[in-house]
């Protein structure tokens, strides 16, 4: 129920505007599928994502958990006694009595304990957060990198398709020249050798497209349907400088960790209030009914009442002389514990910008990959034309033209990989700026998104002793009813990737 916990987003990017083409599915039983709606479907129902979100709301409740330390605690007690056996020489014991009691303990003075303790569990709220957003950027990343590695392999199983069936053609056309004594027995095995080794290849990239969509079931909760191109990357960074810069300042790791550093800070004032001075007032009353079986008279021959109320009210100062040592020793474990969150910090901040730089060198590779590519697979198809033209003419022979596909089909993939490749290192370069998040990329959920700080205010101030949530559902789909991912692909080579 809490991951329907939402606030309106006044912002909407236009970032992955695709879903226009659902309108082509009113008469299609099949609707295209956009790395939008890709998007959205993890980002309401993947089950890492969902059970974060529930992690964060459980790390809320540490706050109103410590607040409740310097918060007044009222009780009760109500007991009832029968006494089986009397004393023989006891002339006024009752045989029962009916005794209620009740007391009020405020605390006073904690020596700051509470104070630190709920600082400590709002510092880890924050981090908290920080970890639910890259949580939600490492999700889209997969999602990214799962999408574009169905489109990639979809492409490759049509281009190996194609080559089987040339290689098919070319063996039949061989042999169709052995038979009339133009061609030797040789050049047929090869063209036989090398369909083999091709439909191989086929069998190779369909396992591949079978992992690559049971990939995607996992992350996204559905199956891939007619993946649609993804669109260009917004707001990319022109060097690896700016994206470090950006990263620094937005990353959500390193805003956790640096919230972590606090925390330990605070922890080191929990310590140090072990050896502090307590201070707590109580006000206690009770009452006791001896249902009328208290005996005996008093001096003026009046029988004992029956009933006894009291009250009291008091001050207790508990101050710490000696504790063996113990206060010392947590000041300084909480002390060491924050020097190891300083250090982690480093740590963090030192991934960051290798992750960054790495990243962003990765984009701009692959991009000049691209550019080297696509002139490979344009000579490569002239170079195939002309191989054939030649044999025609008795210049070549059959393993150049077998080679020359061959050469053409490598360079094909090598081009629908590379940008793959480049527009998963480009959204990674986003994530490691901190802006691969729902609120960046104009997820649409509904028109509202999740909200960890709803919840949070929620139950801050919370005081109630009933106050407790529905019984825990199921958020996340499972995808026990989705279908195996099978290798069937589309007739046409279309690579559906960015050009």
């Amino acid at each position: 129920m809490h991951d329907r916990d939402i606030i309106k987003t006044g912002r909407r990017t236009r970032w992955l505007a695709g879903l226009a083409i659902g309108a082509l599915a009113v008469a299609s039983p099949v609707q295209a599928e956009t790395l939008q709606g890709a998007l959205a479907k993890a980002y309401e129902n993947n089950p890492t994502l969902t059970g974060a979100r529930a992690g964060q709301r459980a790390n809320d409740e540490n706050v109103p958990i410590q607040k409740a330390s310097g918060l007044p605690n009222v009780g009760t007690q109500a007991e009832y006694q029968e006494y089986l056996v009397i004393p023989g020489n006891s002339f006024t014991s009752p045989s029962r009595i009916l005794g209620v009691n009740a007391q009020l303990s405020v605390p006073i003075y904690q020596g700051g304990a509470v104070r630190n303790a709920v600082k400590a569990a709002k510092y880890r709220v924050e981090a908290g957060q920080a970890d639910l957003r890259a949580t939600e950027a490492s999700i889209f990343s997969q999602v990214v990198g799962a999408y574009m590695d169905v489109i990639r392999d979809i492409a490759i199983v049509q281009l190996n398709q194609k080559n089987v069936s040339v290689l098919k053609t070319n063996l039949q056309a061989t042999s169709d020249r052995f038979e009339i004594g133009d061609l030797t027995r040789t050049d047929v095995a090869q063209s036989q050798a090398r369909l083999s080794l091709a439909e191989g290849d086929l069998r190779t990239a369909e396992a591949n497209l079978i992992r690559s969509r049971e990939s995607y079931i996992k992350l996204v909760g559905d199956a891939p349907v007619d993946l649609q191109a993804p669109p260009a990357l917004p707001n990319l960074p022109t060097t690896a400088e700016e994206a470090v810069a950006i990263a620094l300042d937005n990353n959500p790791d390193i805003a956790s960790a640096n919230e972590l550093i606090n925390a330990g800070r605070a922890d080191i004032g929990v310590a140090r209030a072990a050896r502090m001075p307590k201070v707590s007032a109580t006000l206690g009353g009770g009452y006791s009914d001896y249902l009328g079986s208290l005996r005996g008279v008093d001096q003026n021959g009046n029988r004992f009442a029956q009933t006894t109320k009291s009250s009291t009210a008091g001050v207790t100062l508990t101050l710490p002389i000696f504790q063996g040592g113990r206060p010392s020793a947590q000041v300084r474990q909480a002390q060491s514990r924050t020097s190891q969150a300083i250090e982690n910090y480093v740590g963090v901040e030192r991934d960051v910008i290798a992750q960054t730089r790495g990243a962003y060198a990765a984009w701009q590779a692959n991009e000049r990959i691209i550019a080297a590519t696509e002139q490979a697979v344009s000579a490569n198809g002239l170079s195939l034309e002309g191989v054939r033209a030649e044999n025609s003419v008795g210049t070549r022979s059959i393993l150049d033209i077998l080679n020359a596909e061959q050469e053409y089909l490598n360079t094909q993939v090598q081009l629908v990989s590379a940008r793959r490749n480049s527009y998963v290192a480009a959204f990674s370069v986003l994530a490691a700026m901190g802006k691969a998040e729902a609120r960046d990329l104009g997820i649409d959920s509904g028109g509202t998104l999740y909200d960890p700080e709803v919840n949070y205010r929620r139950v801050k101030g919370q005081i109630w002793d009933w106050a407790d949530d529905p019984k825990p559902q199921q958020v996340a789909t499972d995808t026990k009813g989705v279908p195996a991912a099978t290798a069937n692909v589309p007739a046409s080579v279309d690579t559906a990737l960015p050009q």
